[in-house]
C-alpha cells in the first residue's frame, strides 16, 4: 500500500477553513522524478544533435536518396538570398525558415535541421552529442529500474499509477473537473493523471528505450529479433523520434499544470513529499475511496 499520512492544520479564527498536508510522494518517487527531468533535458538536446546529421525520418529498413520511403525532411532550399528552410511532412511541404531547416547561427543563415539553441553541443559535434545522449540515457534506464522495483515493493506502482475500473469510470468527470480547474483530490492521484502516468512510465518511456537499443549494432549483434519487431532500423529510428515527440507534449503540458494546480504547493510535494489539500477534499477523496473497495 502507499504511504499517504495526512496532518491537519487548523487556522486562526479569522482564517476558519482548515487544510491538510498529505504525504503524496515518497522518496524514491521524487528522487526518480528529478533524475528523469535533468536526463530527459540532456537526452532531448543531444538527440536533436544526433538527428541534425540526417535529419529525415523514414519508414522501412532502407534509407537514401534512391527511396521513396520518406514521411518526414527537414532541409534548406539555396536561394539568392542564401538558404531557406522547408519540412515536407508526408508530402506535403511547409515553410519553417528560421525554425527548421535554416536558422541563424553567429549571425548567419545556416543549413541545420534543429536550430542552434536546441542542440547539445549548439555547434555542429555529432561526436558529443552520442557520447552525451548514449550517458543520460544509460542513467534513464537505471532509473526506471530502479523506479519500478521500488515502484512494486512500497505499492506506488498499484495504488497510484495502475488505473483500476474505478478511475475509468470517473474519468469523464475528472476531465470535466480538469476544464473548470479543480485540482483537489484530496492529495491523491487522480484518475487522469493515473492513466497519463501509466501511459508514459509503462509505454512510452519502455518503447524509447527499446527502440534506442534496436539502433545499436552492438545490441543489434547480441538480439538481432529486436530490429524486426520495430520493421527495421529506420523504423525504429522514426518511433524513437516520434515518442520522443510525446514525451515532449507530455511535459509541456504537465508543466501548465503544475501551474495551473499551485506551483508552490506541487513542487513542495515533489521535493519534501508533503501535499496541502482541503480537509474537506481529503475526507470526501477518503471516503470515496473507501466506498470503492467495497
Amino acid at each position: 500500500m502507499s504511504d499517504l499520512r495526512t496532518q491537519t492544520v487548523d487556522r486562526p479564527r479569522n482564517r476558519p477553513r482548515p487544510y491538510r498536508l498529505v504525504y503524496r510522494q515518497n522518496a524514491a518517487t521524487r528522487l526518480t522524478h528529478w533524475v528523469w527531468a535533468i536526463s530527459f533535458l540532456f537526452l532531448l538536446m543531444s538527440g536533436l544533435q544526433i538527428f541534425n546529421a540526417r535529419p529525415v525520418l523514414y519508414v522501412g529498413s532502407q534509407s537514401g536518396f534512391q527511396f521513396d520511403n520518406a514521411i518526414l525532411t527537414i532541409e534548406a532550399e539555396d536561394t539568392k538570398n542564401g538558404p531557406v528552410g522547408k519540412t515536407t511532412v508526408l508530402g506535403r511541404a511547409f515553410d519553417t525558415d528560421g525554425i527548421l531547416g535554416a536558422s541563424r547561427q553567429h549571425g548567419q543563415q545556416t543549413e541545420r535541421g534543429f536550430p542552434s539553441w536546441a542542440t547539445l553541443p549548439n555547434s555542429t559535434d555529432l561526436a558529443t552529442g552520442r557520447i552525451i545522449h548514449f550517458f543520460f540515457a544509460w542513467i534513464l534506464v537505471g532509473t526506471l529500474l530502479v523506479w519500478l522495483l521500488f515502484s512494486i515493493f512500497n505499492g506506488h506502482l498499484k495504488s497510484d499509477v495502475v488505473p483500476t475500473t474505478f478511475d475509468l469510470r470517473n474519468l469523464p468527470r475528472d476531465l470535466v473537473e480538469h476544464f473548470k480547474l479543480r485540482f483537489d483530490s484530496g492529495g491523491r492521484y487522480n484518475p487522469l493523471q493515473k492513466i497519463t502516468y501509466a501511459i508514459v512510465l509503462l509505454v512510452i518511456f519502455p518503447l524509447l528505450v527499446a527502440t534506442g537499443l534496436s539502433m545499436s549494432p552492438g545490441i543489434d549483434a547480441v538480439a538481432p529479433w529486436l530490429l524486426d519487431i520495430f520493421g527495421g532500423r529506420q523504423t525504429a529510428r522514426t518511433i524513437h523520434f516520434l515518442t520522443m515527440t510525446l514525451l515532449v507534449i507530455f511535459v509541456f503540458i504537465h508543466l501548465v499544470m503544475v501551474l495551473a494546480a499551485g506551483p508552490i504547493n506541487e513542487l513542495r510535494s515533489m521535493t519534501t513529499g508533503w501535499y496541502r489539500t482541503r480537509k474537506a477534499a481529503a475526507e470526501a477523496n477518503s471516503t470515496s475511496s473507501l466506498g470503492s473497495e467495497k
